[in-house]
């Protein structure tokens, strides 16, 4: 997680800071294959090279980027949580709990569909 070091030292809001160190603690402890990566100036995690997941952050969400595919993949999912969504994110409001089942769904999910990929984006 030193490579979100400086990112997350950058939160002014204390709340944020928090819910996005949780957030990044949980993947790392649930998939410790998973490097991190600052790209963009975004964090995200990545495996073998090709980008599993990324965030973002607003004043009202915290904004998680698992590719289209994957939207595509969990959206019932992500209407159950509640979330807003577009073909590219999904918005998770500061004020909302984190559908952890959600993110290990697209985290499962983009590493076994991309186990074979060797670019960051899919093609």
């Amino acid at each position: 997680m030193e490579n979100f070091t400086g990112f997350l030292a950058g939160i002014d809001d204390p709340f944020h800071r928090e819910r996005t160190e949780e957030v990044f603690t949980w993947i790392k402890d649930n998939y410790p294959n998973l490097k991190t990566e600052i790209k963009w100036n975004q964090p995200m995690f990545t495996d073998h090279g090709t980008f599993i997941l990324g965030f973002s952050l607003a004043k009202k969400h915290m904004s998680v980027a698992p590719e289209s595919v994957t939207i595509t993949h969990v959206e019932s999912d992500i209407a159950k949580a509640g979330y807003e969504y577009t073909k590219e994110i999904i918005r998770i409001p500061w004020n909302n709990q984190v559908d952890y089942t959600l993110l290990k769904k697209m985290i499962d999910f983009n590493i076994k569909d991309k186990a074979n990929c060797t670019t960051l984006w899919r093609k």
